[in-house]
């Protein structure tokens, strides 16, 4: 058993997996040790290293609208639930989804904008999410740490513009540095999107928009 340890630990090293799930494992008459199934996560951010795992993917295999959200450089993981997730960092995300789940309603998908949530950058997440028919609500939930809530504001109205009419509820939250004039951005803007500071004014404005 120590042999096989060793080199179960020497694989998960080598390729650079970020998982290695053996079960069952099968020890025989013989004593022999058996890795009866496994299943492998390899890290994506050390594929480079692995051309030639890289080289297997089978992008028909996955979902299409998350192979285009990663041709974007956005982090995407659809869900089954009916309101669409924007943030920035998993953290919030995951916050995000608590409040929504809070609020009576399901996450739709898991979408991380990143630290650069500009109008194109928008734009485009928004157009990933809307193509999930489930969706009946869009919540946008930013931080701005590195980057400004009023310029992320700015972004969120020309996106909508550009966009054009977007037939499900928006609610956006933007807090952190200058929320405040955020706030009057999307409240002037004259689009159809509610706003808000605080995270439970989000969750009520989700379970309002849900509601009707």
């Amino acid at each position: 058993m120590t042999k096989f340890v060793a080199a179960l630990y020497k694989a998960y090293d080598a390729i650079d997996a970020s998982m290695f799930e053996i079960n069952p494992v099968l020890k025989t008459s013989d004593d022999k040790i058996i890795a009866v199934d496994a299943k492998v996560d390899l890290d994506e951010n050390a594929l480079y290293r692995h051309p030639d795992y890289a080289a297997m993917r089978d992008l028909a295999e996955e979902d299409p609208t998350e192979v285009e959200a990663g041709e974007h450089n956005l982090n995407y993981v659809k869900l089954d639930g009916n309101v669409g997730c924007m943030v920035n960092g998993a953290g919030l995300a995951m916050a995000t989804m608590d409040i929504i789940k809070l609020a009576g309603g399901e996450p739709a998908n898991f979408l991380d904008v990143g630290g650069t949530a500009n109008a194109a950058r928008v734009e485009q997440a928004f157009r990933i999410i809307l193509k999930d028919p489930n969706v009946k609500a869009i919540l946008v939930n930013i931080f701005g740490g590195i980057v400004r809530c009023d310029r992320v504001a700015q972004g969120i109205v020309d996106a909508y513009k550009s966009i054009g009419e977007i037939k499900v509820p928006i609610i956006i939250r933007l807090q952190g540095t200058n929320a405040v004039e955020a706030k009057k951005i999307i409240d002037e803007s004259g689009l159809k999107v509610f706003s808000a500071i605080q995270l439970i004014e989000a969750a009520d404005l989700v379970a309002g928009v849900l509601k009707k």
